[in-house]
């Protein structure tokens, strides 16, 4: 009987760190991403934007999974949309 009770509070105690590992890791981070996916696909054309490099630039034109961006006069580079950090003013809601 006491090694039911024992099995019986391991396992209950492998759910409760399960559930505290659940809302304090993964759900945040799931919500991060989804915010992320978001902000990438409301991308358009004249937007600002900051890449993780650190570049500031604005979109020029939008392809399927990359962007150009006007860093200078007469200036751009191809950058993948997944390199893009975030769009200022809209980073912190």
């Amino acid at each position: 009987m006491e090694q039911a009770q024992g099995w019986g509070l391991t396992i209950f105690y492998l759910v409760f760190f399960f559930a505290i590992f659940y809302f304090l890791i993964i759900r945040p981070q799931q919500k991060q991403q989804k915010k992320r996916q978001e902000m990438l696909s409301k991308l358009k054309v004249d937007d600002r934007v900051v890449t993780v490099g650190g570049l500031h630039g604005r979109i020029t034109k939008i392809k399927d999974d990359t962007v150009m961006l006007r860093i200078a006069d007469k200036v751009e580079v191809e950058v993948n949309k997944s390199a893009i950090s975030y769009v200022p003013g809209q980073e912190a809601k």
